[in-house]
């Protein structure tokens, strides 16, 4: 039985079969990085911002209130006091990356203008998401009353008895008295 492991010195030895083994090693080795069983982790970065929060702003709106509607923004800058930048990346295994940005401009303390790419809403952005398959053709769940004929019915025991009212219950002390 353990004549092959006493014998594996002689066998590594030999130069040709050290390197077909080796080879054989780093074949399967490479083989399993490239493969799509590695894990590559969601990158999501950014704000979503949605078509209704945007339908949501007026021109004239102070920061704060623009701030309420959108969330803190991703980027200001201090060389461009009046304008804060939105970008939203998501990077999904099976996916596409979505990217999206977004900016509003303000004049002094209140809302300008927005500019940016078309926003889609909560609802699009959700199914975008979900990349479950769903079934292509449910059957139809329907019984007709020979299919549950063949099944046997209950017995019923007379007439149905009220549950009996439940009393309080008194349970053990935690701690014992002393």
């Amino acid at each position: 039985m353990f004549e092959s492991c006493r014998n594996a010195s002689v066998f590594l030895r030999q130069p040709r079969r050290f390197f077909a083994l080796a080879c054989a090693v780093a074949g399967l080795g490479l083989t399993a990085c490239s493969s799509n069983f590695i894990y590559k982790p969601e990158v999501v970065q950014g704000n979503f911002v949605s078509r209704e929060q945007v339908q949501a702003l007026r021109a004239g709106m102070p920061r704060q209130a623009v701030r309420e509607v959108l969330g803190t923004p991703l980027v200001t800058s201090v060389f461009h006091a009046e304008r804060w930048d939105y970008a939203f990346t998501i990077r999904r295994q099976g996916a596409e990356p979505q990217q999206r940005r977004f900016s509003v401009f303000f004049k002094g303390d209140a809302l300008d203008r927005i500019e940016g790419d078309p926003l889609p809403t909560e609802a699009e952005f959700a199914a975008k998401l979900d990349n479950r398959r769903l079934p292509t053709k449910l059957p139809a769940l329907k019984a007709t009353e020979s299919d549950l004929a063949k099944f046997p019915t209950k017995p019923v025991t007379g007439a149905a008895q009220p549950a009996a009212p439940v009393g309080p219950v008194s349970y053990p002390p935690l701690e014992v008295a002393r």
